[in-house]
């Protein structure tokens, strides 16, 4: 365990050391969008996505400087859709990460432009890195089909439609498939574009991010339950408020974790079936992730 802590953390410092070279070199010094930008993206954060990105590289032997580039990008698009999500006409949220969210320190014109600019950096990232050109264009082929109408902001849609009506259980697996999972798949897909050989099974690949793509979803509906919001950084128990259905409320705590656990074994054995000892760092990142909290 002490080992795994050590390679994330390296992979951290990694993903947050190129997150600033590429704000720094890519916004107006002057700009107020820049530096709302930059203080949502560097605001902490486990950075799961872009460690998934180089995680699934160095697995498979790739090349670590295209995979930071594609991990900066995926951190950026995801920070965009946070900063977006906390807007009033979203969830209306005043916290992010314990500090104030973009639009109450920036105002609100400048958090939407703060995220509209991640977003499009992200594929500007992409685009500069120094893959070769069949990279650089799957990559983008796939942070846009993951972030797009067919992807998380399909899944934003449904979460919306579904506020004041009653999911079924696979309802809430579609959503949260889109809203939350499509992300996290893109991270593990962008680890495979960059690199250097082919995956002996892109399909045991696949199902490892598809299914801790569901358990971040269903921990996360778990700790708008049980944690208290400083463990959280942000508001808990707004779901409850609004009457929304989870997996925590549709299904009860002790199952729902227990479906979580299920995915997370599940998923972690495939890994481990194929790759051997090469997942170890990628098994026991899902089964934290299974028991984090926050």
């Amino acid at each position: 365990m002490e080992q795994y802590k050590e390679q994330y953390e390296h992979y951290i410092k990694r993903l947050e050391d190129r997150l600033e070279r590429e704000c720094k070199g890519r916004f107006a010094p002057d700009s107020l969008v820049g530096k709302a930008a930059h203080y949502s993206l560097m605001a902490g954060g486990k950075r799961v996505r872009g460690t998934l990105v180089l995680a699934f590289c160095d697995m498979l032997g790739g090349n670590s400087e295209v995979a930071e580039a594609f991990g900066a990008a995926i951190e950026m698009l995801h920070c965009y859709s946070l900063i977006h999500d906390d807007l009033p006409c979203m969830d209306d949220a005043d916290t992010r990460r314990g500090k104030a969210s973009c639009h109450k320190k920036f105002g609100e014109a400048t958090a939407l432009l703060a995220g509209d600019a991640l977003l499009t950096l992200a594929f500007e990232v992409i685009a500069a890195s120094a893959g070769t050109g069949q990279q650089r264009a799957e990559a983008c082929l796939c942070l846009a089909q993951a972030a797009g109408g067919r992807g998380m902001v399909y899944g934003q849609e449904l979460d919306l439609a579904f506020e004041h009506k009653q999911p079924t259980e696979s309802d809430l697996i579609r959503i949260h498939t889109h809203k939350t999972g499509d992300l996290i798949h893109a991270a593990g897909r962008l680890g495979v574009i960059a690199s250097t050989s082919v995956p002996r099974d892109e399909v045991e690949c696949d199902a490892y991010t598809r299914s801790i793509g569901l358990v971040f979803q269903i921990v996360d509906d778990l700790l708008d339950c049980t944690a208290t919001a400083q463990q959280l950084g942000k508001p808990v128990g707004s779901d409850a408020a609004a009457g929304k259905v989870t997996f925590a409320t549709l299904k009860g705590i002790d199952a729902a974790y227990g479906r979580a656990q299920q995915l997370t074994e599940n998923a972690c054995a495939r890994l481990e079936k194929c790759y051997g000892k090469k997942s170890v760092f990628l098994t026991t990142l899902a089964r934290s992730l299974l028991e984090r909290k926050n």
